[in-house]
């Protein structure tokens, strides 16, 4: 079962900047089309936790964290 379309357009990132999110329905991810987080979508429920998003401007933060001297 797919995401309901009409869910799909009122979906947004749960950070400060609402943005819209691009829905991949053969990943089953949610993509925050400003900061690049991947939310996962599980049995067909939406998981907007930033704690549990993949990517985005914390997982960048920790890849420059050790190499910027």
């Amino acid at each position: 079962m797919a995401l309901d379309p009409q869910l799909l357009e009122i979906l947004a990132c749960p950070d400060t900047h609402h943005a819209p999110l691009d829905y991949d329905p053969q990943a089953q991810t949610l993509t925050c089309t400003e900061c690049g987080r991947i939310f996962e979508v599980r049995d067909d429920v939406p998981v907007l936790l930033l704690d549990e998003a993949r990517g985005g401007p914390a997982a960048d933060d920790a890849r420059g964290s050790g190499s910027s001297r």
